[in-house]
Protein backbone atom coordinates (compact mmCIF):
# COMPACT_ATOMS: atom_id res chain seq x y z
CA UNK A 1 0.00 0.00 0.00
CA UNK A 2 1.25 3.48 -0.89
CA UNK A 3 1.49 6.02 1.89
CA UNK A 4 2.59 9.58 2.49
CA UNK A 5 3.83 9.71 6.03
CA UNK A 6 1.44 7.46 7.93
CA UNK A 7 -1.53 8.14 5.62
CA UNK A 8 -2.48 5.67 2.86
CA UNK A 9 -2.73 7.38 -0.54
CA UNK A 10 -3.75 6.34 -4.04
CA UNK A 11 -5.48 3.14 -5.03
CA UNK A 12 -8.77 2.72 -3.17
CA UNK A 13 -7.91 5.35 -0.56
CA UNK A 14 -10.02 8.52 -0.59
CA UNK A 15 -8.55 11.64 -2.15
CA UNK A 16 -6.45 13.37 0.49
CA UNK A 17 -6.12 17.07 1.32
CA UNK A 18 -2.83 18.78 2.10
CA UNK A 19 -3.21 22.16 3.78
CA UNK A 20 -0.64 24.87 3.03
CA UNK A 21 1.03 27.00 5.69
CA UNK A 22 3.57 29.48 4.36
CA UNK A 23 6.12 30.78 6.85
CA UNK A 24 7.50 32.93 4.03
CA UNK A 25 6.27 36.55 3.92
CA UNK A 26 7.23 36.74 0.23
CA UNK A 27 4.65 34.10 -0.78
CA UNK A 28 2.21 35.17 -3.48
CA UNK A 29 -0.98 34.55 -1.46
CA UNK A 30 -0.61 36.69 1.63
CA UNK A 31 -3.50 35.10 3.53
CA UNK A 32 -1.54 31.84 3.59
CA UNK A 33 1.39 33.50 5.39
CA UNK A 34 1.81 32.92 9.13
CA UNK A 35 5.04 33.77 10.92
CA UNK A 36 4.10 33.87 14.61
CA UNK A 37 3.87 30.56 16.44
CA UNK A 38 0.45 31.30 17.90
CA UNK A 39 -1.02 32.04 14.45
CA UNK A 40 0.66 28.99 12.93
CA UNK A 41 -0.69 26.73 15.66
CA UNK A 42 -4.20 28.16 15.35
CA UNK A 43 -4.16 27.67 11.58
CA UNK A 44 -2.87 24.10 11.83
CA UNK A 45 -5.52 23.17 14.39
CA UNK A 46 -8.24 24.66 12.19
CA UNK A 47 -6.93 22.77 9.15
CA UNK A 48 -7.10 19.51 11.09
CA UNK A 49 -10.66 20.25 12.19
CA UNK A 50 -11.56 21.11 8.59
CA UNK A 51 -10.41 17.72 7.34
CA UNK A 52 -6.78 18.10 6.27
CA UNK A 53 -4.77 14.88 6.07
CA UNK A 54 -1.36 16.61 5.99
CA UNK A 55 0.09 20.06 6.62
CA UNK A 56 2.65 21.36 4.13
CA UNK A 57 5.01 24.03 5.47
CA UNK A 58 7.08 26.29 3.26
CA UNK A 59 9.89 28.52 4.44
CA UNK A 60 10.69 30.15 1.10
CA UNK A 61 8.39 30.94 -1.79
CA UNK A 62 9.32 29.27 -5.08
CA UNK A 63 6.85 31.18 -7.27
CA UNK A 64 8.74 31.48 -10.58
CA UNK A 65 7.52 35.00 -11.33
CA UNK A 66 8.85 36.48 -8.07
CA UNK A 67 12.32 37.15 -6.65
CA UNK A 68 12.01 35.19 -3.44
CA UNK A 69 15.40 33.66 -2.66
CA UNK A 70 16.36 33.71 1.03
CA UNK A 71 19.36 32.23 2.82
CA UNK A 72 19.32 28.61 3.91
CA UNK A 73 19.66 29.73 7.53
CA UNK A 74 16.58 31.93 7.20
CA UNK A 75 14.61 29.11 5.61
CA UNK A 76 15.67 26.73 8.40
CA UNK A 77 14.68 29.28 11.05
CA UNK A 78 11.24 29.72 9.52
CA UNK A 79 10.68 25.99 9.07
CA UNK A 80 11.81 25.12 12.58
CA UNK A 81 9.56 27.75 14.11
CA UNK A 82 6.55 26.53 12.13
CA UNK A 83 7.12 22.81 12.68
CA UNK A 84 7.43 23.26 16.44
CA UNK A 85 4.21 25.29 16.50
CA UNK A 86 2.26 22.71 14.50
CA UNK A 87 3.53 19.75 16.51
CA UNK A 88 2.20 21.29 19.72
CA UNK A 89 -1.40 21.24 18.49
CA UNK A 90 -1.66 18.58 15.79
CA UNK A 91 -0.58 15.02 15.05
CA UNK A 92 -1.11 15.34 11.32
CA UNK A 93 1.90 14.31 9.21
CA UNK A 94 3.96 17.36 8.27
CA UNK A 95 5.38 17.93 4.81
CA UNK A 96 8.21 20.37 4.19
CA UNK A 97 8.25 22.22 0.88
CA UNK A 98 11.95 22.67 0.17
CA UNK A 99 14.64 21.98 -2.44
CA UNK A 100 17.50 22.36 0.03
CA UNK A 101 19.13 19.43 1.80
CA UNK A 102 20.08 21.41 4.91
CA UNK A 103 16.48 22.55 5.37
CA UNK A 104 15.18 19.04 4.85
CA UNK A 105 17.65 17.70 7.40
CA UNK A 106 16.65 20.28 10.01
CA UNK A 107 12.99 19.38 9.54
CA UNK A 108 13.60 15.63 9.60
CA UNK A 109 15.54 16.04 12.85
CA UNK A 110 12.32 17.45 14.32
CA UNK A 111 10.36 14.36 13.27
CA UNK A 112 8.88 15.58 9.98
CA UNK A 113 7.75 12.65 7.83
CA UNK A 114 7.51 14.08 4.30
CA UNK A 115 9.80 16.08 2.01
CA UNK A 116 8.09 17.89 -0.87
CA UNK A 117 10.78 18.90 -3.38
CA UNK A 118 9.59 20.95 -6.35
CA UNK A 119 12.91 20.28 -8.08
CA UNK A 120 12.31 16.54 -8.03
CA UNK A 121 15.50 16.03 -5.92
CA UNK A 122 17.59 17.61 -8.70
CA UNK A 123 18.43 21.06 -7.31
CA UNK A 124 20.61 20.16 -4.32
CA UNK A 125 23.09 17.34 -4.87
CA UNK A 126 23.06 16.60 -1.13
CA UNK A 127 19.32 15.93 -0.99
CA UNK A 128 19.58 12.20 -1.91
CA UNK A 129 22.13 11.69 0.86
CA UNK A 130 19.77 13.21 3.43
CA UNK A 131 16.89 11.09 2.16
CA UNK A 132 19.04 7.99 2.39
CA UNK A 133 19.82 8.79 6.02
CA UNK A 134 16.26 9.49 7.18
CA UNK A 135 14.10 7.56 4.65
CA UNK A 136 11.04 9.88 4.70
CA UNK A 137 8.16 9.85 2.26
CA UNK A 138 8.82 12.14 -0.70
CA UNK A 139 6.85 14.18 -3.19
CA UNK A 140 8.79 14.69 -6.41
CA UNK A 141 7.84 17.25 -9.04
CA UNK A 142 8.52 17.38 -12.76
CA UNK A 143 11.65 19.51 -13.10
CA UNK A 144 14.63 19.99 -15.37
CA UNK A 145 17.67 22.24 -15.27
CA UNK A 146 17.68 22.15 -19.08
CA UNK A 147 15.24 23.42 -21.71
CA UNK A 148 12.32 21.02 -22.14
CA UNK A 149 10.78 20.73 -25.60
CA UNK A 150 8.36 18.44 -27.37
CA UNK A 151 5.27 16.69 -26.02
CA UNK A 152 4.78 18.08 -22.53
CA UNK A 153 2.84 15.08 -21.24
CA UNK A 154 5.62 12.71 -22.21
CA UNK A 155 8.22 15.13 -20.86
CA UNK A 156 6.42 15.50 -17.52
CA UNK A 157 6.32 11.73 -17.15
CA UNK A 158 9.95 11.31 -18.18
CA UNK A 159 11.14 13.96 -15.73
CA UNK A 160 9.20 12.27 -12.95
CA UNK A 161 10.80 8.95 -13.85
CA UNK A 162 14.21 10.59 -13.40
CA UNK A 163 13.25 11.83 -9.94
CA UNK A 164 11.76 8.48 -8.94
CA UNK A 165 15.06 6.86 -9.91
CA UNK A 166 16.96 9.35 -7.72
CA UNK A 167 14.65 8.58 -4.79
CA UNK A 168 15.03 4.83 -5.21
CA UNK A 169 18.81 5.15 -5.43
CA UNK A 170 18.56 6.89 -2.05
CA UNK A 171 16.68 3.79 -0.79
CA UNK A 172 13.26 5.42 -0.65
CA UNK A 173 10.89 2.53 -1.27
CA UNK A 174 8.46 2.80 -4.17
CA UNK A 175 5.33 3.01 -2.03
CA UNK A 176 6.63 6.13 -0.23
CA UNK A 177 6.98 8.16 -3.46
CA UNK A 178 4.27 10.57 -4.69
CA UNK A 179 4.51 12.49 -7.97
CA UNK A 180 3.50 16.07 -8.85
CA UNK A 181 3.30 17.48 -12.43
CA UNK A 182 4.45 20.92 -11.20
CA UNK A 183 1.64 23.18 -12.36
CA UNK A 184 2.92 26.74 -12.77
CA UNK A 185 6.63 25.89 -12.78
CA UNK A 186 7.18 25.43 -16.53
CA UNK A 187 7.87 28.86 -18.10
CA UNK A 188 9.57 30.55 -21.04
CA UNK A 189 11.27 32.88 -18.56
CA UNK A 190 11.09 33.60 -14.85
CA UNK A 191 12.52 35.82 -12.13
CA UNK A 192 13.15 32.99 -9.68
CA UNK A 193 15.47 30.03 -10.11
CA UNK A 194 13.06 27.20 -9.31
CA UNK A 195 11.39 26.66 -12.67
CA UNK A 196 11.75 24.55 -15.80
CA UNK A 197 12.36 26.43 -19.04
CA UNK A 198 10.13 25.56 -22.01
CA UNK A 199 9.79 27.05 -25.49
CA UNK A 200 5.98 26.89 -25.54
CA UNK A 201 3.08 28.57 -23.76
CA UNK A 202 3.08 27.68 -20.06
CA UNK A 203 -0.68 27.97 -19.65
CA UNK A 204 -1.37 25.56 -22.52
CA UNK A 205 1.17 23.19 -20.99
CA UNK A 206 -0.56 23.18 -17.63
CA UNK A 207 -4.04 22.75 -19.13
CA UNK A 208 -2.83 19.80 -21.19
CA UNK A 209 -1.13 18.19 -18.20
CA UNK A 210 -4.18 18.51 -15.95
CA UNK A 211 -6.38 17.02 -18.65
CA UNK A 212 -4.09 13.98 -18.82
CA UNK A 213 -3.14 13.26 -15.21
CA UNK A 214 -3.68 9.51 -15.53
CA UNK A 215 -1.07 9.35 -18.29
CA UNK A 216 1.42 11.19 -16.09
CA UNK A 217 0.98 9.43 -12.75
CA UNK A 218 2.03 6.11 -14.30
CA UNK A 219 1.12 3.97 -11.31
CA UNK A 220 2.17 6.37 -8.56
CA UNK A 221 -0.11 8.42 -6.29
CA UNK A 222 -0.34 11.92 -7.73
CA UNK A 223 -0.48 15.26 -5.93
CA UNK A 224 -1.77 18.41 -7.64
CA UNK A 225 -1.38 21.99 -6.44
CA UNK A 226 -3.41 24.61 -8.31
CA UNK A 227 -4.87 26.56 -5.39
CA UNK A 228 -5.06 30.31 -6.12
CA UNK A 229 -2.17 30.02 -8.60
CA UNK A 230 -1.58 32.20 -11.65
CA UNK A 231 -2.84 29.23 -13.69
CA UNK A 232 -6.31 29.87 -12.25
CA UNK A 233 -5.84 33.63 -12.44
CA UNK A 234 -5.06 33.50 -16.16
CA UNK A 235 -8.07 31.33 -16.96
CA UNK A 236 -10.31 33.73 -15.02
CA UNK A 237 -8.50 36.92 -16.01
CA UNK A 238 -8.23 37.59 -12.28
CA UNK A 239 -4.90 39.04 -11.06
CA UNK A 240 -5.83 38.98 -7.36
CA UNK A 241 -5.19 35.59 -5.67
CA UNK A 242 -7.81 36.44 -3.03
CA UNK A 243 -10.50 36.30 -5.74
CA UNK A 244 -9.52 32.90 -7.15
CA UNK A 245 -11.28 30.61 -4.66
CA UNK A 246 -14.11 29.42 -6.90
CA UNK A 247 -11.83 28.90 -9.86
CA UNK A 248 -9.45 26.94 -7.63
CA UNK A 249 -12.26 24.69 -6.40
CA UNK A 250 -13.41 24.02 -9.96
CA UNK A 251 -9.86 23.16 -11.06
CA UNK A 252 -9.33 20.92 -8.02
CA UNK A 253 -12.58 19.09 -8.69
CA UNK A 254 -11.57 18.41 -12.30
CA UNK A 255 -8.17 17.19 -11.08
CA UNK A 256 -9.89 14.69 -8.77
CA UNK A 257 -12.07 13.42 -11.62
CA UNK A 258 -8.96 13.15 -13.80
CA UNK A 259 -7.08 11.01 -11.29
CA UNK A 260 -5.45 13.20 -8.62
CA UNK A 261 -4.95 11.41 -5.30
CA UNK A 262 -3.90 14.40 -3.16
CA UNK A 263 -4.92 18.04 -3.48
CA UNK A 264 -2.57 20.59 -1.95
CA UNK A 265 -4.57 23.69 -1.10
CA UNK A 266 -4.91 26.93 0.85
CA UNK A 267 -8.65 26.27 1.27
CA UNK A 268 -8.96 23.08 3.29
CA UNK A 269 -12.67 23.14 4.24
CA UNK A 270 -13.90 24.27 0.83
CA UNK A 271 -11.62 21.85 -0.99
CA UNK A 272 -12.65 18.95 1.27
CA UNK A 273 -16.32 19.65 0.50
CA UNK A 274 -15.64 19.82 -3.25
CA UNK A 275 -13.72 16.55 -3.15
CA UNK A 276 -16.52 14.78 -1.26
CA UNK A 277 -19.00 15.73 -3.96
CA UNK A 278 -16.60 14.84 -6.78
CA UNK A 279 -15.93 11.41 -5.26
CA UNK A 280 -19.58 10.66 -4.60
CA UNK A 281 -20.83 11.75 -8.01
CA UNK A 282 -17.80 10.39 -9.82
CA UNK A 283 -18.47 6.98 -8.23
CA UNK A 284 -14.93 5.78 -8.79
CA UNK A 285 -13.46 5.37 -5.30
CA UNK A 286 -14.31 3.13 -2.35
CA UNK A 287 -13.01 5.50 0.28
CA UNK A 288 -16.31 7.21 1.08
Amino acid sequence: MNSLGTVPVGGHSPVRVMGIINASPESFYKKSVFTEKRAIAKTAKQMEEDGADFIDIGGMSTAPYLKTLVSENKEIERITNAVEAVQKVSRLPISIDTCRASVAEAALDLGVEIINDISGLKYDRDMPRILDEYRPSVVVCSYSKKLVTGNQIIQARNLLHESIAIAKKAHIINNKIVVDPAVGFFRRRAMGRFFTKIDSDWLKRDVLVLQNLRLIKDGHPLLVSVSRKSFVGNLLNEPNPEKRLYGSLAAETICVLNGADIIRTHNVKATRDAIKIAQRLGNFRKGL
